[in-house]
């Protein structure tokens, strides 16, 4: 019963923070300036230097995975990212895949060729992220800055949008694409700006943020990431429940015009 009222309690969340972020936020549809970002990552044969592999942690919280570097794989000019059984070698049920960056990036536009995953209790991801675990040049802690693309398993024919100031989320936004992302890959990316945040969609503005005295947006650089994880029974209200299965989160390239730094400047 616990464990069913926190589901509840959970989507409950989810749906509140959708329909409180909707007067300073607006869709779109129009077309986006062209998109010529430098290519960060082509994974057409296999590995690259800007990405390693994450492994041996997990982010707690409703993430029943723990990042293992095994399920990280290069085949067919992609990165796929997997969830294995982690046969009681973790506290967590599964093994997650996620890949990140070394360096930290900025202001820019962002773009990434991705397939995500169709099943339920999964989600797939593109974001940039920092927080107080990576302690800069000053030394002191980041702030926990992100800005997400996130496909939910269980209705991949839309898209999440969210940002994250100092640690303060609630900015969850829908997109319904008009088509199923996981039938074939698409591109999706995000316009970051010191006033503004614009999603973009095969090249198009989608969604935009503006900031304000009450709606400030991110402003720390961060990693670049993409993973593939399933949740706790905690999320099952908002994503479903996870059945094993061999499915992967693929992707075939990524492009930035923000350059990328290192944690200490």
């Amino acid at each position: 019963m616990k464990k069913k009222i926190l589901a509840m309690l959970l989507a409950l969340t989810m749906a509140l923070a959708l329909a409180a972020c909707q007067p300073s936020e607006s869709g779109g549809g129009e077309s986006a300036a062209p998109v010529d970002a430098p290519m960060l990552a082509d994974f057409s044969n296999g590995p690259v230097e800007a990405f390693f592999a994450s492994d041996g942690w997990s982010n707690g919280s409703v993430f029943n995975v723990w990042w293992k570097g095994d399920v990280v794989t290069y085949s067919d000019s992609q990165l796929h990212l997997g969830i294995a059984d982690a046969k009681g070698e973790v506290e967590q049920d599964y093994y997650g895949g996620e890949v990140r960056t070394g360096l930290y990036y900025g202001y820019g536009d962002y773009i990434v060729s991705m397939k995500p995953v169709k099943q339920l209790g999964t989600v797939s991801t593109f974001f940039t992220c920092t927080g107080p675990y990576d302690i800069n040049a000053e030394g002191n802690p980041n702030p926990w800055d992100e800005i997400d693309i996130e496909f939910l398993g269980k209705d991949t024919t839309g898209v999440q949008f969210n940002y994250f100031v100092n640690g303060q989320g609630g900015h969850e936004y829908w997109y319904d694409l008009g088509f199923d992302a996981a039938e074939e890959f698409h591109e999706y990316g995000f316009r970051w700006a010191e006033d503004s945040i614009t999603w973009l969609v095969d090249g198009k503005e989608v969604y935009t943020v503006t900031a304000s005295a009450e709606n400030p947006l991110p402003s720390t650089p961060g990693r670049i990431l993409m993973n593939y994880w399933c949740g706790t029974p905690d999320a099952e209200g908002w994503m479903g429940k996870y059945t094993l299965s061999d499915a992967t989160a693929d992707y075939q390239w990524i492009k930035t015009t923000a350059a990328g730094v290192s944690l200490g400047g």
